[in-house]
């Protein structure tokens, strides 16, 4: 291998240095990079293997690494050969160096082109006529006129099949692309217009990267823009792909085995990370969902399904101010996203996710709710009773799943929410209906510690009065220690009845009342509100005190977790 590759790079020089007598305008272009710098420095790399690099600002304001100049043929013949030895990337290709302006590689003949002969004439620059541009055309191979649809399609312009045949849906993407460059409209390319749109495409292609990569963990091959991300790390269930050099795109690959509950729970969770923004649409059916985002400084898509216990699927993320390129970049990754085997990420790979943890991925920042306090089921279809806060909400979450405002009552400090997609029935709570007993013990079910405990906290202490600290009827004074986000919990009897609903502490900085004294507001003054707003609770049928892990159980299935977004 190394004597064939040795005998490969002495043709090269030997083409570089006498080929220049007879050269023409035919390159191999290796990489375009966004900037001159970057483009110097691989060019200075790939000059010590070759030598005969040049480095071209491109009319995209890319800068090009090419190889050159041959002959065309020679050319043809030399990236083929280059590419089978694995001694150039995969998606180099022939270019004429009547696409490149300036030249900035090697220094010496920076500013200027390479001398060559002076090509043919070509009809377009001594003004092709419409019929000459049909005949020209007629003379296309069928591989040609399809590379022309596909660069029609890569601009955006066509959506037909690729079958060469140069029908209506054709030509009006040509008459469209010559729009864009300010071309009368005739729907017939010239040879200019067509190598023109030629070479912008594959120079988009290039600068892209675009390669199919089989990620063999993940169990899933796609195109992916491989001058643009970098394989980064496990962390189960996604294969991170990060920005290269600060292009600013990151992929995610999604894969776990799991089911339709496990479907949904992704499908929750990923609505907090940052890099799917809250602006945009969300889809999900039995065995699907997408996540689209955007906002002013970045878009995002994301999509999965579930089949055959397998779920699979992807995340892209962009600047917004690369949406037209990324947006053919997400049609190629769509067409050709493929699950491989019947298998799924390994689960201890890496760094293992868990669903319901706060920190869900390093290097990926989660959405963090403005706050979180406490709820609980007063229906059976999911209704959730809390503090009347999340009337304030830009976006509420129940454990995790998006629900509406039902309605708010400020002067109770209530509000119901409902979910925006139908729950397995609930076991609600069941109201108290009689006097309770002052001093008898009492417990409310909350969480007080927002992420860090994934159940419901069961905080006892004693019913202190059956008034307010001002002698109001509709409220109950309570003897235990609460924190903020037991606030819209249940307070439970020793038989698990609903005596009320714990109300936040007091903001009132003139008064500052002692840890263990708690307000809420009682059953008997929320049944009423309820029933009237189409809420009607359950009455308790009464029972026996429980022991304290059965009332914990219970509690479990009852009180809720309830997060503010804006």
């Amino acid at each position: 291998m190394f004597a064939r590759r040795l005998a490969l790079l002495v043709a090269l020089f030997i083409s570089g240095v006498f080929g220049a007598a007879w050269a023409e305008s035919s390159w191999v272009q290796i990489e375009a990079k966004p900037t001159q710098a970057e483009a110097e420095a691989r060019a200075a790399a790939w000059a010590a293997t070759f030598p005969d690099v040049g480095g071209f600002v491109l009319g995209s304001g890319w800068y090009a690494v090419a190889l050159g100049p041959y002959e065309r043929t020679e050319a043809v013949a030399k990236v083929e050969l280059l590419r089978a030895e694995g001694m150039i990337p995969a998606d180099a290709f022939v270019a004429d160096e009547a696409r490149f302006r300036a030249r900035f590689w090697p220094a010496s003949a920076a500013g200027t082109l390479t001398p060559v002969l002076p090509p043919p004439t070509d009809p377009a620059q001594a003004g092709e006529s419409l019929a000459e541009a049909r005949a020209a055309e007629a003379q296309l191979s069928a591989g040609e006129r399809m590379a022309l649809q596909e660069a029609l399609q890569w601009q955006g312009l066509y959506t037909s099949g690729i079958d060469g045949a140069f029908g209506p849906g054709t030509r009006a993407s040509m008459s469209a692309w010559q729009a864009v460059i300010g071309a009368e409209q005739t729907g017939v390319l010239t040879s200019a217009q067509r190598a023109d749109l030629l070479a912008r495409s594959n120079e988009e292609r290039a600068s892209l990267g675009l390669a199919v990569v089989s990620d063999d963990e993940a169990a899933i091959s796609v195109v992916m823009p491989t001058g643009l991300v970098k394989f980064e790390r496990y962390e189960p269930p996604y294969a991170v792909y990060s920005a290269r050099d600060g292009s600013g795109i990151r992929i995610l690959l999604i894969s776990q085995q799991g089911d339709q509950a496990s479907l949904f729970a992704l499908y929750d969770i990923m609505q907090n990370f940052e890099i799917v923004p809250l602006e945009g649409a969300r889809e999900r059916s039995a065995s699907r969902f997408v996540l689209t985002g955007q906002n002013a400084e970045i878009h995002s898509h994301t999509e999965v399904s579930l089949r055959g216990g397998l779920i699979k699927g992807f995340t892209l993320v962009w600047p917004a101010s690369d949406a037209a390129r990324m947006g053919r970049v997400l049609a190629a990754m769509q067409e050709s996203f493929t699950p491989l085997g019947s298998r799924a990420m390994d689960a201890s790979l890496g760094e293992p996710l868990a669903v319901a943890a706060a920190d869900l991925m390093t290097g990926i920042d989660v959405r963090k709710p403005t706050h979180s306090r406490s709820g609980f089921y007063i229906t059976n279809a999911g209704a959730v009773l809390t503090t009347a806060e999340a009337a304030s909400c830009g976006r509420v979450t129940v454990d995790g799943a998006t629900f509406d405002l039902a309605f708010a009552d400020a002067g109770l400090g209530i509000a119901v929410l409902t979910p925006r997609v139908a729950l397995a029935p609930q076991t609600p709570g069941a109201f108290h209906t009689g006097g309770a007993r002052v001093e008898s013990e009492i417990a409310v079910a909350g969480y007080p510690y927002a992420d860090a405990i994934s159940a419901p906290v069961l905080t006892f202490g004693r019913l202190a009065a059956l008034n307010g600290l001002a002698g109001e009827a509709d409220l109950a004074r309570l003897r235990l220690t609460a924190l903020p986000g037991d606030a819209g919990g249940p307070v439970l009897d020793a038989s698990g009845a609903v005596l009320g609903m714990l109300l936040p502490a007091s903001t009132d900085s003139t008064r500052i009342l002692p840890e263990d004294i708690a307000l809420a507001r009682q059953a008997t003054a929320l049944a009423p509100v309820l029933s009237a707003r189409g809420f009607a609770p359950a009455a308790a049928s009464g029972g026996g005190a429980m022991a304290p892990e059965d009332l914990a159980r219970m509690a479990r299935g009852l009180a809720v977790q309830v997060s503010c977004w804006n």
